[in-house]
């Protein structure tokens, strides 16, 4: 069974793990050459820190300052998702790899604010929690269609074309 969580220690994991996202994004995106992906990982840096200041509005704490401080800070290099990206920055297949991480970060969100969302006394923070639920799924399927077109596998709309062949 997990750890049982306050709403703001909930809050601030959420806030920290979206600006950890946000600045993975942000640097997929500038090592990117491939320009649709490099575009994907731009929409996705932009709805992360949405998702961010979400969070802030509802956080009561001072560990991070005021949010646009917070959300122009450098990265936390120590953070694994972005020691990883690092470490594909230096292959050809970095596109790959970072979209391989983001899968694996986008699906942990998803279990954590699901969790988080459960144990949500206020309707209004668990409202906001089961928003960025959904669309953090939406962030795990445009990855894994992404995924899917990098490694040159069939898209789905295209399925039904080469099973009738």
């Amino acid at each position: 069974m997990g750890k049982e969580y306050s709403l703001q220690e909930a809050l601030k994991l959420a806030i920290k793990a979206e600006k950890d996202s946000m600045d993975f994004y942000l640097k997929a995106a500038s090592v990117s050459v491939v320009e649709r992906a490099k575009k994907i990982f731009q929409l996705l840096a932009g709805e992360e820190e949405e998702h961010l200041r979400a969070f802030f509005g509802h956080y009561k704490g001072s560990d991070f300052g005021d949010l646009a401080s917070y959300i122009s800070s450098p990265p936390d290099k120590a953070s694994a998702n972005y020691a990883l990206l690092e470490k594909a920055i230096d292959r050809e297949t970095h596109e790959q790899q970072a979209l391989e991480i983001a899968l694996k970060e986008e699906k942990y969100l998803i279990d954590r604010y699901s969790q988080f969302a459960g144990d949500m006394v206020d309707p209004l923070v668990r409202g906001v929690f089961e928003k960025v639920i959904w669309e953090t799924q939406k962030h795990y399927d445009l990855i894994e269609a992404e995924y899917s077109y990098v490694m040159g596998m069939v898209h789905e709309s295209d399925q039904d074309i080469y099973v009738r062949e």
